[in-house]
């Protein structure tokens, strides 16, 4: 979105980038032989490498916010010189020239200096924990994402793995459909019509089934990704007690209230640090005022190895004052600038509403459909099987031909891959509406 870009430009000008609490160690929970979507969501969010990139960015942003406030302690310095004067300076006084100086000097100055006003300092100061509220809503955004991918990438293995089921039954039914055909045919009850087509239908059916499988590893593998797992390592799922019809249930009455999605606290995190941004423009109009100590050790003499036997130190204690008087009416402009950022922050707020207003309509809109798909996919598998049942009776019975039992049989296998592939849509579009109305629970 727009208002990401405003975020990195925002963070830039005010002295440092992308901040956020200190990381906590990482976690590694361990993975299951058998692991269910908990243990998968579990795995997830703390072994995702986008996951552990936001923590390492929250790290990184505490260490920036640190070293952003580390001006207010004392800054002590110390430098040190030597000089060796080839031709020692001279001066006139009362028309006499006199040398001044010596052939070897050197010095160490030991300087301590404190900030007392300093318009960045306070910046820094007010905007950190804005800037931390930031960086733990972008690992949130993270995690919801996380939750959401894993919670799909799931089902649908686990509709897949439903359907390799089904390819798997409609294979075992044409093959005794195919050894029956082979019988009758040899017997002569038949032509070799039947038998052809049930080897076809067979053929086609294996087919499938390889196809299903190299889908199935796919799929696996895109769930490793999610996982943050390398592809050799090995992951097995726990199916049982997974009644995908059981979690398809929700509320549609409960209402949007946009306050809850985290882009929106993202984008109002925003405001809040760019309103600091414009009051730092104003304040860039006070004096800086700090202190400063100093102590000075001299040494002097004409022959350098008696440099450092003799020490003259001085010190020196003070106030440094900076007043800005005129700059070209820059200040001014930066301040106009900042002003027009915020009011421009205002119309992104305007359009999120409108875009997340939008998403969760289609959510909603996308759930009750396949919802409706889903009861009419039910009721035509269960019509479809009655069907089959009833014609395969009468095929046994010699009362039906062989082309409507396989096209009964047909209708069986696309109702029951229909079913499951609308019921993959409505979970996936309730995940889409938990996710449009912030309800997403990442807490692990």
């Amino acid at each position: 979105m727009e208002f990401k870009k405003t975020a990195v430009l925002l963070l830039l000008t005010t002295c440092f980038s992308g901040f956020a609490q200190a990381q906590t160690e990482q976690r590694s929970v361990p993975l299951s032989d058998r692991a269910t979507l908990d243990d998968l969501i579990n795995y997830a969010l703390n072994n995702k490498i986008e996951i552990k990139q936001a923590e390492i960015d929250k790290e990184i942003g505490e260490r920036e916010i640190g070293s952003a406030l580390s001006g207010w302690f004392p800054q002590i310095n110390a430098t040190g010189s030597y000089v060796h004067n080839m031709q020692i300076p001279t001066t006139v006084i009362d028309g006499n020239s006199i040398t001044m100086g010596q052939k070897n000097t050197s010095g160490v100055t030991f300087q301590a200096d404190q900030s007392i006003l300093s318009p960045e300092l306070f910046q820094a100061s007010r905007a950190a924990k804005y800037i931390r509220e930031q960086n733990n809503l972008n690992l949130e955004d993270t995690k919801i994402n996380t939750v959401v991918d894993v919670s799909k990438a799931y089902y649908d293995i686990l509709t897949t793995e439903e359907s390799i089921n089904i390819v798997n039954e409609n294979i075992d039914r044409l093959t005794r459909q195919y050894n029956e055909a082979n019988i009758r045919y040899e017997t002569g009850l038949v032509d070799k019509t039947d038998y052809k087509r049930a080897q076809i239908s067979l053929n086609n059916a294996k087919a499938e089934l390889k196809t299903s499988k190299e889908m199935r590893n796919y799929k696996y593998d895109y769930l490793k990704m999610l996982l943050g797992m390398s592809k050799v390592q090995n992951i097995s799922l726990s199916f049982e007690n997974q009644s995908m019809e059981s979690n398809i249930l929700l509320d549609t009455t409960e209402l949007l209230n946009i306050a809850n999605r985290v882009e929106f606290k993202q984008l109002n995190t925003l405001k809040e640090i760019q309103k600091l941004n414009t009051q730092y423009k104003k304040w860039d109009f006070l004096p800086r005022l700090s202190a400063y100590a100093n102590y000075n050790l001299n040494y002097r003499h004409d022959d350098f190895g008696d440099l450092y036997s003799d020490n003259f130190p001085s010190s020196q204690v003070g106030l440094s004052l900076s007043v800005p008087i005129f700059t070209g009416n820059k200040r001014i402009h930066e301040i106009r600038k900042s002003q027009l950022q915020e009011e421009r922050i205002d119309w992104d707020l305007q359009n999120l509403e409108n875009q997340i207003s939008t998403e969760y309509s289609l959510a909603m809109a996308g759930y009750r459909s396949n919802m409706n798909e889903w009861r009419n996919a039910k009721e035509n598998m269960e019509l479809s099987e009655e069907v089959y049942n009833t014609i395969k009776l009468q095929y046994d019975a010699g009362i039906k031909t062989y082309l409507e039992l396989m096209t009964s049989e047909t209708d069986l296998k696309t109702s029951q891959l229909n079913y499951l592939n609308a019921l993959y849509a409505v979970l996936a579009a309730k995940l889409d509406i938990q996710k449009a109305l912030g309800t997403v629970e990442t807490n692990n």
